[in-house]
């Protein structure tokens, strides 16, 4: 049994999905064009309809077939998706009078989508088009001040409409109004981590075989829970390689070698390819083709790897990529926008000579935590903070040379230690540093210098989708600052970020 969630391109679609499986409820995601009998092949008990970033009004615009707004199943529609429902069922949608986007208040709600609820909410709006007229027999449940139509809800009460984005944080009680909503729709609440992990070993164990898998193994939390995954599902059937691809914080090689030696000498490899990486990176500074040219020769290192290991090769190649990679790469439903691609997602070669094994592909950083947990991952690895694949690579802005990864590895490590001195380091979701190439004028002694300027940025999430940039102490901030500007003199100033996801991403390139 699972909630059926279609998708029309949003940002939030994996958000939704994420939240009603906190609900503890099973979800998938379609595209929102999918067939009902596709969606029937799914056993839902209940239909959700995404965001997006078309207007019903574009001829082109992504629309599911009619045949699934008009099947008995309980039926929510979020934004996008409202209007979508209310358009084909016989209301009206036109453009509004302005564009509601931010922080809206419901002024007036009512009905059992919003039990438990009183008085004035605040939701997040982000809209340019407006339900005007209602189909008929359906009821108004919910207005803002410049909304009249903020909430629908059809005759029977199993279906509902909302102009509003209950599923991101910036909606406090939407949460509430989404577990109203599987409780109205009967959806079963049984979607554990226990749950999720036997799904998962039963899903590898079905795909693989006995056929040979080679896991792209970092060190940090993902791949190294998909290493315990793996050992568990398939044994010896397994190789971790890890490639040091020279990109990698200071001392992060040994660390990683002494967390993932209780695989055994037989199941892990370690390969120094910095050479190799770097000099494909020479002269590049565009950081797409950054991502592109790590991503390619991270496979050309697993294919050189897999041919010496054994001569039937490995059909498998294990990736620990979560879905804020894949949505960030537009891998995600119709209409999706490209941000950035991700150097284990946009950025594999066309030529793969693997097939790839991506068990977390629509999982969260948080729930890969909780399996981490469950599989026995130690503590500290387990709540160490995310660190991307193409590394210190697209932490310097514009070309990486040798000498600037040198100045970034002891600057970045002077901020992730203080972190930790000040016990700072488990309140922020991510932090780093950033080498720009700005040079700026200071004095040291009596004498003028010319410095690069480093940017240091700390956010706090859930999800990585949405992140705001961490309050850290400005005592802590000043002694950081003065800290790597006596210890890296190449250094002459030092900012920090405070922007938040979005409009910023969380890195900077």
């Amino acid at each position: 049994m699972s909630v059926v969630i279609l998708d029309f391109g949003s940002q939030y679609t994996r958000l939704i999905a994420r939240r009603i499986r906190e609900l503890r409820a099973y979800s998938v995601i379609l595209p929102g064009t999918a067939s009902l009998e596709r969606i029937k092949a799914e056993n839902p008990q209940a239909i959700i309809l995404s965001g997006g970033p078309a207007s019903v009004f574009d001829p082109h615009s992504p629309r599911p077939a009619a045949a699934v707004l008009e099947q008995p199943l309980p039926t929510l529609g979020i934004c996008y998706g409202m209007q979508l429902m209310a358009q084909t069922l016989g209301g009206k949608v036109e453009r509004a009078g302005r564009r509601e986007y931010g922080k809206a208040v419901l002024t007036q709600h009512s009905g059992p989508l919003f039990a438990g609820l009183e008085g004035e909410l605040q939701m997040w709006m982000s809209h340019s088009d407006a339900v005007t007229e209602l189909p008929p027999g359906w009821r108004v449940i919910a207005q803002t001040e410049e909304n009249p139509v903020a909430g629908i809800a059809s005759p029977d009460g199993r279906t509902f409409g909302v102009q509003f984005h209950p599923e991101v944080v910036h909606s406090p009680k939407g949460m509430q109004v989404l577990e109203n909503f599987l409780e109205l729709a009967g959806v079963a609440r049984d979607w554990t981590p226990e749950h999720t992990l036997e799904t998962l070993l039963a899903d590898v164990r079905a795909k693989v075989g006995n056929d040979k898998v080679m896991l792209a193994v970092s060190g940090g939390v993902d791949s190294s829970t998909l290493a315990l995954l793996l050992a568990r599902a398939v044994g010896d059937k397994l190789t971790a390689v890890f490639v040091d691809h020279g990109l990698l914080r200071l001392n992060e090689r040994r660390e990683v070698e002494a967390a993932l030696r209780p695989l055994g000498d037989k199941n892990l490899r370690v390969v120094d390819a910095a050479q190799e990486f770097l000099s494909a990176l020479r002269g590049v500074t565009d950081p797409e083709q950054k991502r592109k040219i790590v991503g390619r020769e991270f496979i050309r290192v697993f294919e050189r790897e897999a041919r010496a290991l054994s001569e039937q090769g490995y059909r498998w190649l294990a990736q620990g990529t979560l879905y804020p990679d894949v949505i960030e790469s537009a891998g995600s439903g119709e209409g999706s926008a490209n941000i950035k691609s991700h150097h284990n997602v946009g950025g594999l070669p066309e030529d793969l000579k693997f097939e790839l094994l991506e068990p977390f592909r629509y999982l969260f950083k948080d729930e890969v935590r909780e399996l981490a947990l469950l599989l026995g991952l130690p503590e500290p690895i387990r709540m160490r903070h995310p660190f991307p694949g193409p590394g210190l690579s697209i932490r310097i802005l514009g070309e990486v040379t040798p000498e600037k990864l040198d100045i970034l590895r002891r600057a970045d490590d002077i901020f992730i230690s203080s972190l930790r001195d000040w016990n700072l380091y488990d309140t922020v979701s991510q932090a780093l540093a950033v080498l720009t190439p700005l040079q700026s004028v200071g004095v040291i002694g009596d004498e003028r210098s010319y410095g690069y300027v480093l940017g240091l940025r700390a956010v706090s999430t859930v999800d990585f989708m949405t992140a705001d940039w961490a309050r850290l102490p400005l005592d802590f901030l000043d002694e950081v600052a003065r800290k790597i500007t006596r210890q890296v003199p190449e250094i002459g100033r030092v900012v920090y970020d405070i922007t938040s996801k979005p409009p910023a991403t969380i890195e900077w390139e």
